[in-house]
Parts: structure tokens; C-alpha cells; sequence
């Protein structure tokens, strides 16, 4: 089933839940009304539940988080790091939104991963209109945007050139065959086609979903974080993809991150001073510990996780454990799928610079259905098909390797996939380790072809001092057996919440 096909399914489904009104500055209104009882107000609070598992470091990172519906967007956003998107593309964002609903957004465009190498920017200006809150993204609003303007600043010659490769003739003829580096040139009015913006596969669809969220620091501050609508894998899907997940977030340039020295940067920044990122020391990749994610995270596709990895390189072995919940709150568990398996690490990445080429294969999957509704559908199953049929409890785990997977759910074992992995160091210089974004669509990167070309959000290490015991058990011999590699995490599932059935694709 297709992304569209799957979100038009949930649209008409989450139409069957019961919402909670949400009081709107002081008065009550359908649009607001979203698709939970657990609302009581309009701010969605949270703890940083991840870490709760992560013992050592929960001082260190343990905020509380609030998210208001609808979200206050008035003021500046940036980026914190050198964002990369699906193609792979290089780029850092400063986003300025007014009370009167104007919005001003600077993309700056980069030749290469650290960002230190200026292509081009784009100037955009429009307005966009706050709708409801979305009933398909469970804490997030869905809004309207329209463009008014949107200008180009060629940064080199050669970057021209580069543009010229990728842009039909009629676009170079009329529009960037006349522009000179370091001067705006107009690419797109209100009295103009957007044929050369689709060329170049610009999109602010991303304008379509639209979620703040701040955390309230133990020793008093508050960090606000601005998150827009995911861009989808797929090039050629990417000017007509209606989000239902999110990029890396944005962060408020008055309450951001310290120290942030590249916030301040692309905060200082316009269209003819791009940022120059300052040039970091590379971090080699080392996997081994226990990671875990920093958030409940959104995937495309309405899906709510978190994810818990551990690696032992040393027997190529690594467990991961998803934890997937109704809410973008992580506070109502649907299911929980543990995997094992190997992996072996490749070459460096030749398109992302510090980034390497892994190998995944599954050989071993458990799940552990948390409600009664997951649990009724799994007795569905045929006897020697999804684990032990009509043995399914809430609570209690399965093991679906002696069935070779789920077919109900889409689990096939063995499994293997092509991922992409990469480390950087947070704020404090403790690492951090992105793994590929999965692909929109949910298909499986399952050939080299297929391998992901951008992250994930990151993942925080927890120590270097947890193994599973299935490492430690697993011998020699089934480590020759098992050579190749292993999927993380494209398996198929059939969950149900409360009047809610629909196929999703866990990330």
C-alpha cells in the first residue's frame, strides 16, 4: 500500500475516534479538536521517555516537554547542524515567521556535507495559515502556505554550472542564464510559472505540518524547537508529497542550544552571506554500546517510537528493540519488536563525507503485543504462521523465528538491507550516531541501489559496557552462517488502536 493510499485509509479511519476539545485562547473550537482523550488543555506534555532507560545519562539530558495546538511559530528559526536531505542534498535553513502570518525563508545550499562550501540560496516569502490540528499526525497542525516570491543568490560560477546541468534550457534562457554570482535573481512571482522550481525540486511542502515543541531544562531554561513537515525520499514524489512526519527540527534563535555556534551563524546569515560552517574534526564511527533515541519520534506514515540499540562489534552482532505508541507523546504502547542479528560494515560513504556503508541482516525477531487490540489480531493468525496462534498476551513475548517471521505482518526472516551510518558529537561533544532514513513509501533499501542517502534523527549513547547475552551465546560457526547483513527495521505491521485499523510500516 502506497503513503497516499495509507493516509487517505487513516483519514477516513481516525474520523471513527473520539476527540478531546482543546481550549483555544479561552474559547472552544472544532478545529482544534484532536483525536486523543488525553488532552486537557493545549499544551501535550511529555517526559524525555528514552532515557529513561538510559540510566547514566538521564541528569544529563531529562527535560520536560510541552507542545502547544496550535503552535505559536512568531520569530526566527535555524538550524543547529548541517542538514542533509534524501538525493543527497546539503543545506542549512533560517526561517522567520510574522504575527501577520508573512513568513521569510532562507535555504542555503551547499557542494558538500560539512557545509562549508556555498552553492546557492534561495530566498522565499509567502504567508502561511495555521488549519486544525491534524487528525492523521497526532500532535502536529496542519497548515496552508502560499508563495509570493522566491529568488536565487548563485554563490560561484561553477555552482551555475552545476545548476545548469539539472534546469530545462527554457529555465536557463529565462531566468539563470542571467544571473550573476552574489546577486539576487528573481526565479519565481505571482505573475510567473513554477516550471524551474520543480526542475530544481524545490518544494515547501513542508509548510503542511507544523509542530512546536518546548523543553523546560532542570536548571530553568527552555530550548524551543520548530518541526516541518518530512521531505520524501523520492525525488520525483517530492513536489507533490503531503507530509505526515518530520524533518530535523529547527531551533528558536532566542532559545536554542548553548554553546550553538552555528546557530548564530545561519541566524546572522542572508541570501548573498551564506553560513560557512566551521570545519569540525571528523568523528570516526564507533558502534559499539547501547543507543538510544533522544525523543519520541514521528515517522512518515503516522508512526510513534522509540528505538534502543545495541552493537558488539567485535561479533559483528547488534540487538534493536522498537517501541512503537499511539501518540507523538510515546505514552500509549502499541507493540514492542525486538531484533537480532549481524552486521558487517563497508566502504566509506562516496556521497556523504564521514559517513560508511553497513550491511544489516535480521535473523531473529520477538515481538511483545501492549494492548488487547494487537493482541485479538495476532490469535487471527493461521497455526505455524505468526509465532505460537491463539497464544498471544498482552505483556508476553513471542518469539517469530521457528514460523520464519509473520506474513500477517509482513516479517519475512531472514532479512537483509544496505543502510547508511554516521557520527557527529552534540553540543557537549558526546556522540551521536545517525543511522539511514527509511524510505517514505515503506519499501525496504533491500539492494545496494536502495541505500539511504539521509539520517534519521540521531541516537544518544547510553555506555560501552551493555551486551546482550545473545551476542555473548552466539558462536563462531553461526556467525559464518549468518554472514551478509541485516535490515533494522522495515517490517510490516497491523496494529489496532481504539477504532483504529490500519497498516503501518515500522521505521
Amino acid at each position: 500500500m502506497s503513503s497516499g493510499q495509507l493516509s487517505h485509509l487513516l483519514r477516513g479511519v481516525l474520523l471513527l475516534l473520539p476527540a478531546a476539545a482543546v481550549i483555544v485562547a479561552g474559547t472552544r473550537s472544532k478545529l482544534w479538536e484532536v483525536p486523543t482523550g488525553h488532552f486537557t488543555s493545549s499544551s501535550n506534555q511529555t517526559e524525555n521517555l528514552p532515557l529513561e532507560r538510559c540510566q547514566n545519562q538521564r541528569t544529563e539530558y531529562e527535560v520536560k516537554i510541552t507542545a502547544d495546538i496550535p503552535p505559536k511559530l512568531d520569530g526566527t528559526w535555524v538550524s543547529t547542524r548541517c542538514e542533509v536531505r534524501p538525493g543527497p542534498e546539503f543545506l542549512t535553513r533560517s526561517y522567520t515567521f510574522h504575527s501577520n502570518r508573512h513568513f521569510q525563508a532562507l535555504q542555503h545550499y551547499y557542494t558538500e556535507s560539512r557545509c562549508e562550501d556555498p552553492a546557492y540560496s534561495l530566498m522565499i516569502r509567502g504567508k502561511i495559515r495555521l488549519l486544525q490540528a491534524s487528525w492523521i499526525t497526532r500532535g502536529a497542525t496542519e497548515a496552508q502556505h502560499h508563495l509570493s516570491r522566491v529568488g536565487i543568490v548563485v554563490h560561484s560560477v561553477a555552482a551555475k554550472q552545476r545548476l545548469a546541468s539539472r534546469l530545462p534550457p527554457t529555465c536557463m534562457s529565462l531566468s539563470l542564464n542571467e544571473a550573476v554570482p552574489g546577486k539576487l535573481f528573481e526565479l519565481y512571482n505571482t505573475r510567473a510559472g513554477r516550471a524551474c522550481l520543480a526542475a530544481m525540486g524545490f518544494s515547501v511542502t513542508e509548510m503542511g505540518l507544523v509542530r512546536v515543541e518546548t523543553q523546560h531544562r532542570s536548571h530553568g531554561g527552555k530550548v524551543q524547537e520548530l518541526f516541518l513537515g518530512d521531505i520524501h525520499t523520492d525525488w520525483a514524489q517530492r513536489i507533490q508529497h503531503r507530509p505526515t512526519g518530520y524533518q530535523q527540527p529547527l531551533q528558536n534563535a532566542m532559545h536554542h542550544i548553548h554553546p550553538c555556534p552555528v546557530c548564530a551563524l545561519v541566524y546572522r546569515s542572508s541570501e548573498q552571506r551564506p553560513p560557512v560552517l566551521p570545519c569540525g574534526p571528523a568523528v570516526p564511527l564507533s558502534l559499539a554500546g547501547h543507543w538510544v533515541s533522544l525523543r519520541c519520534e514521528t515517522r512518515p506514515n503516522v508512526l510513534f517510537l522509540t528505538r534502543d540499540f545495541t552493537f558488539n562489534p567485535s561479533q559483528h552482532a547488534w540487538e534493536g528493540i522498537y517501541r512503537h505508541y499511539l501518540d507523538s507523546a510515546c505514552s500509549q504502547p502499541t507493540f514492542t519488536l525486538r531484533a537480532w542479528g549481524h552486521f558487517a560494515q563497508g566502504n566509506p560513504s562516496s556521497k556523504l563525507s564521514g559517513a560508511s556503508e553497513f550491511v544489516f541482516k535480521v535473523t531473529q525477531v520477538r515481538v511483545t503485543a501492549m494492548d488487547e487490540s494487537t493482541s485479538k489480531l495476532l490469535n487471527s493468525t493461521r497455526p505455524g504462521k505468526c509465532g505460537r496462534a491463539g497464544e498471544w498476551r498482552v505483556g508476553v513475548e513471542q518469539d517469530l523465528t521457528p514460523t520464519n517471521g509473520c506474513p500477517m505482518l509482513g516479517i519475512k526472516l531472514p532479512h537483509k538491507e544496505y543502510e547508511l551510518f554516521k557520527m557527529e558529537l552534540d553540543h557537549r561533544k558526546r556522540p551521536l550516531l545517525f543511522t539511514g532514513e527509511r524510505p517514505t513509501d515503506g519499501s525496504s533499501p533491500d539492494r545496494p541501489l536502495r541505500r539511504p542517502t539521509s539520517f534519521q534523527a540521531p541516537m544518544v549513547l547510553c555506555n560501552g559496557g551493555e551486551t546482550h547475552p545473545y551476542f555473548s551465546t552466539f558462536n563462531s560457526r553461526q556467525l559464518q552462517l549468518a554472514s551478509g547483513t541485516a535490515g533494522l527495521e522495515n517490517l510490516v505491521l497491523l496494529v489496532f488502536g481504539s477504532a483504529l485499523c490500519s497498516w503501518l510500516v515500522v521505521y
